[in-house]
């Protein structure tokens, strides 16, 4: 028998109060926030922010919510696609591997936009609508059997808008009944292309996703109806998203609110500014030249094995801009061996197209495993580099199964602070309104009042 699944996930939004969630949930949710609200900082200057912002911003637009953690209030939906742009804009943001995408790049932006219009919302309002955003986007996500990057989706934004829409009507504290309809409105408005990796759109898919969830609750608030079988049915969201239509209808959603997958899965950060498929090799790469010296220009060739949908997500053999680069294997090693590192000073158009990168780009090699990860489809079981020198000599890297920063390799602390006020510092704001808002964010369960968060102001 068909799981009603739209029906049952609007009531586990209704029902599930902050006391529900087990404390390992709301620290992932903390994280993954704090994670997003860093990246925005230095995404907040990228172009395609300032397009949208040029385009859409209206001379009457109402000051409902903060643009950028700062002075500067626009309306509450055009918050939360510009912060949701500025957060993926450089691929510097968070990841869930089996979700397939980036939760807290739709998920905070859409909160904190909600939060803004609501005077009395809490600190504990925020964390409980993360964790119930994160839960419906598991939830949907498990049900597929492929993987929606090779239909050409983007899950980020295709289930992420979903999200967004549950904990925005969290927020709203919406029945069971207005819940499902924000599911069934934030269900047409789901879309993001692969085929867009790689240029501006991809990190509007983020942002347009926490807009369009946050607009489906106010609209679902305000009456508008949508079908409440709109996940389930033949002809709904899941079966057409699906590569292959094979969906689970059939399991029950009753370990939603028991099993916690944020807590099983939990979030990884980002060490580089690049997609998540590079991170491993990455990784390999820079600890074999720690190990050995290498001289960029002693080597010959690059073979790098990765998984076969990793290499189909990085479709970029050849970049000439940063923006490609984020999407390219072979700049991800160029850039290895020749900066020594992979930050956000490397992922230029200046930097991408210098004559020793190009040499490097053009002379890698590309390996695909068909092995899947016992963790997610995605990923191959692991990544390795062999560097081929000049002299016919080859250094080979360890087998990599999993990135610095996964959620089963996590930062500490002290790192998810540094990478914190990097990316602030890159932004222009400075090291003391940078550890303002990141202890604030770090106790955000009990902060009385969300408007109590402190306001950046550029140093």
């Amino acid at each position: 028998m068909t799981t009603a699944l739209t029906r049952e996930i609007g009531e586990f939004i209704a029902r599930t109060c902050f006391d529900d969630i087990p404390a390992e949930a709301l620290a992932v949710a903390k994280i993954g926030t704090i994670d997003a609200v860093g990246t925005m900082m230095p995404g907040r200057t990228e172009q395609v922010v300032e397009i949208l912002d040029r385009c859409l911003r209206a001379k009457t637009e109402p000051a409902e919510a903060r643009l950028f953690m700062g002075r500067d209030r626009v309306s509450a939906d055009l918050a939360a696609l510009l912060n949701g742009t500025a957060m993926h804009v450089l691929d510097y943001d968070d990841v869930a591997l089996p979700l397939g995408g980036h939760p807290s790049t739709v998920l905070a932006p859409a909160i904190f936009a909600q939060a803004d219009t609501q005077p009395d919302a809490t600190g504990r309002d925020v964390l409980r609508a993360y964790v119930i955003g994160y839960e419906v986007w598991a939830e949907l996500a498990q049900r597929e059997s492929g993987a929606h990057h090779l239909k050409g989706w983007h899950p980020t934004s295709i289930l992420g808008v979903i999200a967004a829409a549950a904990a925005c009507a969290a927020l709203r504290d919406l029945d069971a009944d207005a819940a499902s309809h924000a599911i069934g409105i934030a269900a047409s408005e789901s879309c993001g292309l692969a085929a867009n990796f790689g240029s501006m759109t991809k990190s509007y898919h983020a942002g347009r996703a926490a807009q369009s969830g946050l607009l489906a609750a106010r609209l679902a608030s305000a009456g508008m109806t949508a079908s409440t079988d709109v996940l389930e049915h033949p002809r709904g969201l899941l079966f057409a998203l699906s590569p292959e239509g094979k969906i689970d209808t059939q399991t029950p959603t009753d370990r939603l609110g028991r099993n916690w997958q944020i807590v099983k899965h939990r979030v990884g950060i980002k060490k580089y500014p690049m997609c998540y498929a590079v991170h491993r090799a990455v990784d390999g790469l820079l600890d074999l030249r720690q190990q050995t010296p290498i001289d960029p220009a002693d080597v010959a060739k690059i073979s790098v094995e990765i998984g076969s949908t990793q290499a189909a997500i990085l479709r970029n053999p050849r970049p000439q801009t940063g923006l490609e680069a984020k999407f390219s294997i072979e700049f991800a090693m160029a850039c290895g061996l020749v900066a020594g590192r992979s930050g956000l000073a490397e992922l230029t158009d200046e930097f991408v197209l210098r004559d020793d990168v190009q040499r490097l780009i053009a002379c890698t090699e590309v390996v695909t495993n068909p092995d899947k990860s016992s963790l997610t489809d995605v990923f191959s079981p692991y990544d390795q580099v062999t560097l081929t020198l000049n002299n016919g000599d080859t250094l080979q890297s360890a087998k990599v199964e999993m990135a610095r920063g996964d959620a089963g390799l996590p930062l500490s602390r002290d790192e998810l602070w540094t990478k914190f006020m990097d990316c602030l510092r890159a932004g222009g704001i400075g090291n003391n309104s940078a550890r303002a808002l990141f202890e604030a964010l770090d106790d955000v369960e009990n902060l009385a009042l969300v408007s109590d968060l402190p306001t950046l102001g550029v140093d």
